[in-house]
């Protein structure tokens, strides 16, 4: 039996990663952070089949112990300060958990288990004031945020590792990846969430940034078969890791209201408040080299993501209401 250790677990990637090592037969370590109210809600339905380890990426001695007590065969770095607008007002944080946290457990597994195989999730940020497109894993980075400027850190310390102690060490330059169970504070997520809210009578309006930027979005639960792959294979390689489309921020918006029957034009409201100090325009990547390598393929296309996360939200808001009632 293998087995793994996640950081980030209780985030949407992490979730989705649990789920498939669970079914393919690893016993799965969890790294848990200490918060006065943790959030499960994620992988509540198997949070029995986790066996969880306290520990915190700025802490390098709590990373040795769980290195120590799950002495894994993988290493999945999931975890980060991971939303962008927060990374302008929480650079400092920001650069300790996303940047120097990879460190930390690239180190932890250095000194405890070399032979682990490790992945670092890096991030289509990185590219930011994008110089060529599409995107693929020889582009130039040019980030245009604190997140992206960490991710950058936290991709080249991986690659140093690798060249540097013959550790199998890779990343995923994964381009933006969504799914239902996405935090609130993303784009996606609040769009979905106020389309189905506005449905249900419960809001009025949607309050939106920069309409005209655009992404490369893919679904999740796609994405982390990409990560596992990347740990299968005979010698360690980065790979761009994306749908080779790109949609607009209203595009989302639009399917997303046409899904429940509503013109979103009567509904969003352009607020210079959601707009950032510096924007990321055209993300597009380029994944023939995972496809290539890996034999990695997309199952679920833009639009069915969009009318997945609004049908789950709706469903959501309506067991709320319910149990609300009883």
């Amino acid at each position: 039996m293998k087995t793994a250790l996640i950081t980030g677990v209780t985030g949407q990637d992490g979730s989705y990663l649990a789920e498939l090592l669970l079914e393919k037969g690893y016993k799965v370590y969890a790294l848990r952070r200490r918060t006065s109210t943790p959030n499960y809600e994620n992988v509540e339905h198997i949070k029995d089949q986790l066996d969880w380890i306290d520990g915190d990426l700025t802490d390098l001695a709590s990373l040795i112990s769980a290195v120590q007590i799950s002495q894994p065969d993988e290493v999945y770095n999931l975890a980060a300060q991971s939303f962008v607008a927060t990374s302008w007002p929480q650079p400092l944080a920001t650069a300790q958990i996303t940047a120097n946290g990879v460190t930390n457990m690239l180190e932890a597994v250095r000194i405890i288990k070399p032979d682990a195989r490790f992945y670092q999730a890096s991030s289509s940020e990185m590219f930011g004031k994008v110089l060529e497109i599409p995107q693929k894993e020889t582009t130039p980075f040019y980030p245009r945020s604190p997140y992206g400027v960490a991710k950058v850190y936290g991709h080249w310390i991986t690659v140093n590792y690798r060249e540097s102690f013959n550790m199998y060490a890779c990343s995923g330059i994964l381009f933006n990846h969504e799914s239902p169970r996405r935090g609130l504070e993303f784009v996606t997520r609040k769009v979905t969430d106020a389309v189905a809210r506005i449905k249900l009578g419960l809001q009025n309006e949607l309050r939106m940034g920069n309409l005209d930027a655009q992404r490369d979005w893919g679904f999740a639960g796609d994405y982390v078969k990409a990560m596992w792959l990347m740990l299968q294979q005979d010698t360690p390689d980065d790979y761009v890791i994306s749908t080779g489309e790109t949609h607009t921020v209203q595009e989302l918006v639009e399917i997303a209201f046409n899904h429940v029957g509503l013109n979103w034009s009567e509904y969003v409201v352009i607020d210079e408040k959601f707009v950032r100090p510096a924007e990321v325009d055209l993300l597009l990547g380029d994944c023939s080299k995972a496809k290539e390598k890996l034999g990695w393929e997309l199952e679920v296309g833009f639009k069915q993501l969009v009318e997945m996360m609004v049908d789950e939200d709706l469903k959501k808001l309506q067991s709320d209401k319910i149990s609300q009632l009883n």
